[in-house]
């Protein structure tokens, strides 16, 4: 394995700064948490590998151009007047579908304004 040039570890290292929150997408280790973890990146080595807290209690990188992970997109939707947080935009997409897809009439415009707000890219996505 060639080891990655200083520019590819500089920029890295911008993409995913200390405290970033990720999930894992994919990892080749026995011992790899479930993909889906989630994760807080504890900063990047001289060899471009993530440094991951993961929530399940594992340590392991995010091998460089082996493993895989993705940031977190925090969102927040305010329903009903009231406000949540969510760590993940796509948990929050996933949420408002189902209960679109299980309400009718005035609370399914509700939950699907939302869900269209949180498709566009809406940081805060409400149903007013």
């Amino acid at each position: 394995m060639a080891f990655p040039s200083r520019e590819i570890v500089k920029r890295v290292r911008i993409d995913y700064p200390i405290g970033t929150r990720v999930r894992l997408v994919r990892m080749d280790d026995e011992q790899a948490p479930p993909i889906g973890t989630k994760g807080t990146v504890t900063g990047v080595d001289d060899t471009a590998s993530i440094m991951v807290d993961w929530d399940s209690g594992s340590h392991l990188n995010v091998v460089y151009e082996e493993d895989s992970c993705a940031k977190l997109d925090p969102v927040t939707t305010i329903c009903y007047r009231q406000k949540d947080g969510w760590e993940d935009r796509q948990e929050a997409v996933n949420f408002f579908l189902r209960a679109t897809a299980g309400s009718e009439g005035s609370e399914q415009s509700r939950y699907v304004k939302i869900y269209q707000e949180l498709l566009m890219g809406y940081e805060v996505a409400t149903d007013e």
